[in-house]
This record gives structure tokens, C-alpha cells and sequence, in this order.
């Protein structure tokens, strides 16, 4: 009977060793691959939060008016360019787990088409936001500021049509270090030319923007080297092919898009709401920080 309850004990230790084998084999597989992913989101969140920082040391007015122009402006472009672009996530890993490669550079070329034209629909938000700012009851010296920042970063909205094509691209490869590591030298880039920008030039918020769109710029422009330069068998060249069954895309991309934005548009409704307070200057800029 002792015999047996051993071997039982030393068949439940084989099976609970074996498990947590498997278990750890996989966590490393995972964190592989969102660990990188992770780490490039906050450098992603964290231009907008460095943006945010340096303005608020050139006053409550700035501050307020940055995070207005990034929280309510920039965050509905964003969620809904992402939300375009997260069909290519479906159909690029489709395509590299049935090994058609080459259909990787089709479909983000399809994305990056469908993305340009979507930030042509954004584009009424951003030439006419101090008018939207105020319609939405926000105070006249804040939207009059983060009117002017929104209009001045409009270059930036069309990096993202090269950014998130490009980034779903690799993801979809677990060539997710390369996209770290250029988010990350991106993020140090951005806060040097903010103090250079505001610091050095005296540029205020117009150089918060300018440095903006330098650092969107760079990160599409280095991500999209990297696929042309290093992916050679998912990227074949440009093809008109990219056009084909474009609407059933873009089908796929508003339904997409639907659901990210419901998801990311709630930080929105609650700055526009905190912009009806007593003190709304104040009150912008605290929550902002926070």
C-alpha cells in the first residue's frame, strides 16, 4: 500500500513538473512577443504624456489647452485611425500562418490606402477645431490655443497612415523588437526636441507641435525603411493589387474601428465634460496630469 502512494505521489510530482514546464515555455513565448509589443505602446502614449509635461511648465492655460487638443482631438483621430488599421492585424496573420508571405505587402499597402483617405474625413476636425472646442463648451482662450496646436499638427495625423500599417505588418511577422526600439529611440527624440523647441527656441506650443510631427514622421519613416529594407519576402514592391476588394477592407476596418473607439473615446467625454466646470482651466489641467 506504501509502495503504491508513493508512486502515486511521484506521478502527480512528474505531471505538476511536466505542466509547469509547458507553463513557463509559453510565458516565455508570450512575453517574447507582447513584452516588446507592450513596451512600444507606452512609448506611443508616453509622446503624448511628455507633450502634455512641457507645456504645463509654460502655464495652466497651456497645460489645459494641450491636453484638450491631445485628449479630445488627438485621441478620437488616433482611435480611429488604429481602429482602421487593426483589420490588418486579422488579415496579415491569416495570410503568414497559411505562408502566403507575399500577401503581407498587399494588405498593408490596401491599409495604408484606406488610412490616407481616412484622415482626409479627419481632417474637417482638425482645420475647424477651436470652432468644435467651442461648440463642445469649452473656454474660448483654451480652444483658441489648442485649435491652433490641432492645426499645426495636422502632419503628424498623416504619419499614422505609414505608422499603424507598418507596425501590424511586423507584429504579424513576431518582428516586434524592431518596433521597440524605434518606438523607444523615437520617445528620446521627442523630448529632446521639446526642450529644444521650447526651451532653447522659445517656440512655446508651436514647437510642441513641430516637434509633434518631426517624431510621428521619423517613426513612420524608419519603420516603413525596415520593411522595405529587411522584410523582402512579405514586401515584393508596390502592386496595384493593393486596390483590389478594397471595399470588403474597409468593411472590416469600420467594424474594427467601431470597436476600438468605443473603447478609447471615454478619456474624451470626460475632458469635454471636465471643460464645463467653475474653473475649467484648472480643473483640464489637473486631470490631465493625472
Amino acid at each position: 500500500m506504501q509502495v503504491e502512494q508513493s508512486a502515486e505521489r511521484l506521478r502527480r510530482w512528474g505531471d505538476l513538473k511536466e505542466w509547469w514546464i509547458v507553463f513557463w515555455i509559453e510565458t516565455v513565448k508570450l512575453w517574447e512577443i507582447g513584452g516588446p509589443i507592450a513596451f512600444n505602446v507606452l512609448c506611443q502614449y508616453g509622446t503624448y504624456s511628455i507633450t502634455v509635461a512641457f507645456c504645463g511648465h509654460l502655464g495652466a492655460v497651456e497645460l489645459s489647452a494641450i491636453s484638450v487638443a491631445q485628449n479630445v482631438i488627438g485621441t478620437f483621430s488616433f482611435g480611429f485611425m488604429l481602429g482602421m488599421g487593426s483589420a490588418l492585424e486579422t488579415l496579415c496573420g491569416q495570410a503568414f500562418g497559411a505562408g502566403q508571405i507575399h500577401m503581407l505587402g498587399i494588405y498593408t499597402q490596401r491599409s495604408m490606402v484606406i488610412l490616407l483617405f481616412s484622415t482626409f474625413l479627419l481632417l474637417p476636425m482638425y482645420i475647424f477645431a477651436t470652432p468644435l472646442l467651442k461648440f463642445l463648451g469649452q473656454e474660448h482662450e483654451m480652444a483658441v490655443l489648442a485649435g491652433k496646436f490641432v492645426l499645426l499638427s495636422i502632419p503628424e495625423l498623416y504619419s499614422l497612415a505609414v505608422t499603424i500599417p507598418t507596425s501590424k505588418f511586423l507584429q504579424a511577422q513576431s518582428k516586434v523588437r524592431v518596433v521597440a526600439w524605434i518606438g523607444f529611440v523615437d520617445l528620446l527624440l521627442h523630448a529632446l526636441l521639446l526642450w529644444l523647441f521650447i526651451y532653447v527656441f522659445k517656440l512655446g506650443t508651436d514647437g510642441a507641435a513641430l516637434a509633434f510631427n518631426i517624431t510621428g514622421w521619423a517613426d513612420a519613416i524608419a519603420q516603413f525603411i525596415y520593411v522595405v529594407g529587411w522584410c523582402k519576402d512579405a514586401w515584393t514592391g508596390w502592386s496595384l493589387s493593393a486596390l483590389n476588394e478594397i471595399w470588403a477592407f474597409v468593411r472590416l476596418s469600420v467594424a474594427s474601428a467601431v470597436m476600438l473607439c468605443l473603447e478609447m473615446w471615454y478619456m474624451m467625454s470626460i475632458i469635454i465634460l471636465t471643460g464645463h466646470l467653475k474653473d475649467a482651466v484648472i480643473a483640464v489641467g489637473s486631470l490631465s496630469i493625472w
